[in-house]
């Protein structure tokens, strides 16, 4: 076999005259196989082909009996072939029968052959096939022999997914590319959505592969990496962060590999096996994706990211494509596809036409669910290679319920979520028609219903749930999805607009919760061995009091002559309380000094959150306002199990003893101090959860708005009374139960209510 680069471009220029002969799809393929099977000097050459069942199906060959092909077939994984379609690696052997995976397929008549080449056919990391070559002679391939077999395998995969092998799949035996995916991953917004697939970042399209020219698609591959570097650059030197939406520790990383010489040397080496420059690009790129998506280091995944960042970005300055869907361009039932997004970047498409969006990255607490859940947009996160798996215009479905994904659904699948989405707008309408109705349990207790909010764009759901107020507004999200600092006043107007809308309903205000996953653009990031615990929150507020009080005189102006909230996150203590405290009156001080109208009334509230805060309840809750309990931080901090890492967040059940013991201890001494309390976290939008905190004694609750339907169904059904005397049983005993959820869901069937 000659294999050496020189012979790449020679093989190259012959297969794209193949490719260009006015032949049918079965004998251009034939002819492919013979023409790669002469020029590297092989006795067999093989192509087989994934199906949309996971299986290969061997689609052509020079040297093996052709009365196999469209009958051979394996299971990936199975026999070598399969070895190499599971593991995206290249596989060269001097000596296959003794490979311990090794399969025997008598109808190819492939005993005779020792010597073994095998490489996967790749396109954005993902497999469409493998490229198989065979000598009769013990041997050892080299390496540039497997560049040569990996540069035309990517040709072949172009091939497929144009859709040039359709034609030959067998009814019931369709191309993997076209294959339905049923995908699961976290729930980050409710809803189901359908409709067809948008990239957020378009994958750049290549229509020229193979060069004519070596020599000038190297310059133009050693321009467009100076262009990148000089831009990536310019953007440090500049500071421009938050105008490119990214952090500036994200692009001193892209820096970094922007000159890796190892990264830089492949893709040179890759040109001169005859590809051009943006192939070459394409090429490295999805042979390393391949590689990382098969990594379970979280450092090496993210490492993936930053190398896709710096691809696309070479392969648009080489085709001269922008980046990127506007939102005049977003069609009717858009899916957004995307591997991570910001807040502010959901928000520039037009809502109207989107029907859901689908992450390669992101948890149920992240920006973007926060964003997604304001704007009722269905949404799937942690959907693994999702950017490579679909394509524009791909049917998919996003069933933010369950968590799950379907790509290119068959006709009964999407028939099933079309009835799925029937029935949800039915519940959706009975839920309407409770707008009107009181908030009270089967037994006549009165329970507050209130909204969480973070955007003006919120605000609306006020009047569309006929919620109470706002229990929890997260000014964080402003500062979030601006490109700058918001000044004094840009916050003034924003937090005037939001109690103008609320129209003398209560909104209770969290002063700035940044820090940990949650970190503004514009501002340095910290690395923390654990963020969550970190330096965020009121702690940053006190260390830094000039970002604190900018932002309380801007709730106490626009509250001027209002009845004003403001609530503190992560207080651990309460003489961090008394601190914020004594801040807050200053300001109130100053604000009266200045002959400026105040609030009507001010009340200062704490966040419970900090399993500390559980041994000072009473002074607490003598000293402050009011109390709002955050369940998602005090789980996670009370069973120490992070609700963002997928083997510890479903380890507890807030719903176990443990948990509603502390929760129950929380309205107790807030009770005896005469002190209100609220449940704001994600436990008081789910009707079983909810359940359980109105048998603990809470009365006062705020939730998503979708969340506010299904729990006000829940409570009118409610003997609150009865549930309170089962569950003090219950919490009375020392079973051992892991959690008390399968005896709150009997009660709820014993008593019919909903949940």
């Amino acid at each position: 076999m000659r294999g050496a680069l020189g012979g790449s471009g020679v093989l190259l220029r012959r297969l794209r005259e193949v490719m260009a002969a006015p032949v049918s799809p079965q004998e251009r393929l034939d002819r492919l196989v013979v023409v790669i099977a002469g020029n590297l000097v092989a006795e067999v050459c093989s192509v087989y082909v994934l199906r949309e069942d996971g299986s290969l199906e061997l689609y052509a060959t020079e040297g093996l009996n052709r009365e196999a092909v469209h009958l051979t077939t394996m299971r990936a994984g199975e026999g070598l072939v399969g070895l190499i379609a599971s593991e995206a690696e290249p596989l060269a052997l001097s000596d296959a029968q003794s490979h311990p995976a090794f399969s025997y397929r008598p109808e190819t008549g492939e005993e005779i052959y020792r010597s073994f080449l095998g490489v996967p056919i790749l396109r954005g990391g993902a497999v469409m096939g493998v490229l198989v070559v065979q000598n009769r002679a013990s041997r050892l391939y080299s390496e540039d022999e497997v560049e040569s077999l990996q540069t035309t395998a990517m040709i072949m995969a172009e091939m497929i997914a144009a859709g040039g092998l359709k034609a030959l799949s067998k009814p019931g035996a369709t191309i993997g590319l076209d294959r339905p995916i049923h995908s699961i991953g976290t729930t980050l917004a409710d809803g189901v959505g359908l409709g067809h697939a948008v990239l957020h970042e378009p994958r750049v399209a290549i229509t020229n592969l193979i060069a004519e020219d070596p020599g000038r698609e190297v310059q133009r591959l050693e321009a467009a990496i100076a262009t990148m570097r000089l831009a990536i650059d310019e953007l440090i030197e500049r500071g421009d962060v938050a105008h490119t939406g990214e952090h500036r520790d994200v692009l001193e990383t892209f820096r970094m590999f922007a000159h890796d010489q190892g990264w830089l040397r492949r893709m040179r080496e890759v040109v001169m096996t005859g590809l051009t420059a943006e192939a070459a690009v394409e090429r490295v790129q999805s042979d390393t994706r391949a590689k990382m998506l098969r990594q379970t280091d979280p450092y090496l995944r993210e490492r993936l990211h930053d190398l896709d960042d710096l691809a696309n970005r070479l392969l648009r300055t080489l085709v001269g494509k922008s980046n990127g869907v506007t939102r005049e361009d977003l069609p009717e039932n858009a899916i957004l596809i995307a591997r991570s997004m910001g807040p502010a970047a959901l928000l520039d498409y037009d809502r109207r036409h989107l029907r859901g969006v689908v992450l390669e990255e992101g948890g149920p607490t992240s920006h973007i669910a926060i964003v997604a859940r304001a704007l009722g947009i269905p949404a799937v996160g942690e959907i693994a290679n999702a950017t490579a798996l679909i394509q524009a215009g791909d049917a998919v479905i996003v069933d933010g319920q369950a968590g799950e994904v379907q790509i290119r659904p068959q006709p009964d699948v999407e028939n099933a979520y079309k009835d799925k989405a029937r029935l949800r707008a039915r519940k959706q309408e009975q839920y309407r028609k409770l707008k009107t109705q009181p908030a009270v349990t089967k037994d006549g207790v009165e329970i507050q219903l209130q909204i969480n909010a973070g955007l003006l764009v919120d605000m609306a759901n006020l009047e569309e749930t006929n919620a109470s107020g706002v229990g929890l507004f997260r000014t964080e999200l402003q500062f979030m999805v601006a490109q700058h600092m918001p000044t004094t006043a840009e916050q003034q107007a924003l937090y005037d607009a939001v109690l103008k809308v609320a129209n003398g309903r209560p909104v209770t205000f969290r002063t700035l919760d940044i820090g940990g996953d949650k970190v503004l653009p514009y501002m340095e990031r910290l690395e923390e061995e654990n963020p969550a615990l970190g330096w965020r929150a009121i702690r940053i507020g006190l260390d830094r009091p000039r970002l604190l009080r900018a932002q309380v005189r801007a709730l106490l102006r626009a509250g001027a002559g209002c009845d004003m909230k403001i609530m503190l996150p992560m207080v651990a203590t309460v003489n961090e309380f008394l601190r914020a405290r004594m801040l807050v009156r200053r300001e109130l001080a100053m604000l009266e000094r200045d002959g400026r109208p105040a609030p009507a009334s001010l009340k200062l509230g704490v966040m419970v959150e900090v399993p500390s805060l559980l041994f000072e309840l009473p002074e607490i809750a003598r000293e402050a306002d009011f109390l709002s309990v955050g369940t998602n931080d005090l789980m996670q901090f009370l069973f120490a199990a992070d609700r963002e890492n997928k083997r510890v967040s479903d380890r507890f059940d807030p719903l176990s003893a443990a948990g509603l013991r502390a929760l129950r201890n929380i309205v107790d001494e807030a009770a005896k101090a005469d002190c209100p309390v609220t449940v704001c976290g994600e436990m008081g939008g789910k009707p079983i959860e909810t359940l359980a905190l109105i048998a603990l004694g809470y009365r006062s609750f705020s939730m998503s708005s979708a969340s506010i339907g299904p729990v006000k169904a829940m409570l009118r059904a409610l003997d609150a009374g009865k549930a309170r005397q089962r569950l003090d049983a219950w919490l009375g005993s020392s079973d051992g139960a892991a959690s008390l959820r399968p005896l709150l869901a009997a009660l709820a069937a014993e008593m019919k209510v909903p949940v």
